[in-house]
């Protein structure tokens, strides 16, 4: 049989997070090295791999109910190869650091098991009571992969040079950044975008970092094989928070 279709041929690599094309991920499992992966990103897998619901604390689930930031998470071990994607969406692997990465829980593909994951908010600056937002906080020393819908853009920030971003299409940034967000200030158009132009929240970033911005302003789709993601109410706002530290790859 032939087909231009077998230029996609997996290939071989001894890296633990290894990229396969723009939208899938390989990861090679051997011994106690783990990975927990958003639940139903499993497309294929080679050998002795197996699959089971992560635990999450008593803290982390009370988290998720009250925020609405849910992180859907299974435990993959064993000796061999596991493929993830989800909805064939951009893959990234980053390298984290003992301080950590802030992404939206929609945008986490997978990370090493011993990182430690939490849900942290950015409040208002103007104050206005039950205005916030929520964002995912990973910790610890490993590997993750993240997803953006498209190729992203990556902003550096400096003490010199800040930086402002939409915020429905900030995936993740650093968590030496200090954060704030802004809008219209009046309390009756606070929840409209600003007149005509389409423009609302944004995040100002000031400090020594970067930000990942992908060229969409739309959440992952929202139906996906592992169950319903919950849409923003007001009150919430769009996925924020604090913290996290990474380096490009």
């Amino acid at each position: 049989m032939l087909s231009p279709i077998f230029n996609n041929a997996a290939q071989p690599t001894e890296e633990r997070f290894a990229l396969q094309g723009a939208h899938t991920l390989r990861v090679n499992l051997a011994g106690d090295q783990d990975v927990v992966a958003r639940a139903g990103s499993m497309v294929a897998f080679e050998g002795m791999v197996e699959f089971d619901g992560e635990y999450q604390s008593h803290h982390q689930r009370h988290s998720q109910m009250m925020t609405g930031e849910v992180l859907p998470l299974m435990r993959c071990f064993g000796q061999g190869v596991v493929y993830l994607a989800n909805l064939a969406q951009h893959v990234h692997v980053l390298d984290v650091d003992h301080e950590g990465l802030t992404v939206d829980s929609g945008y986490v593909l997978a990370m090493d098991a011993h990182l430690h994951w939490d849900i942290v908010s950015v409040e208002s600056q103007h104050g206005i009571p039950g205005v916030g937002a929520y964002n995912t906080l990973i910790t610890g020393q490993g590997r993750v992969a993240i997803t953006t819908s498209g190729s992203p853009l990556v902003l550096r920030v400096t003490p010199q040079q800040l930086c402002s971003v939409d915020a429905d299409a900030v995936v993740a940034w650093s968590s030496s950044l200090r954060v704030q967000m802004q809008a219209q200030t009046s309390s009756k158009s606070i929840w409209r975008r600003r007149g005509t132009t389409g423009e609302g929240w944004e995040l100002n970033f000031m400090g020594d970092g970067h930000v990942v911005v992908q060229p969409s302003e739309l959440l992952p789709p929202q139906q996906t094989s592992f169950g319903q993601r919950l849409q923003f109410q007001q009150g919430q706002g769009p996925g924020l928070g604090q913290g996290g530290a990474w380096g490009p790859r």
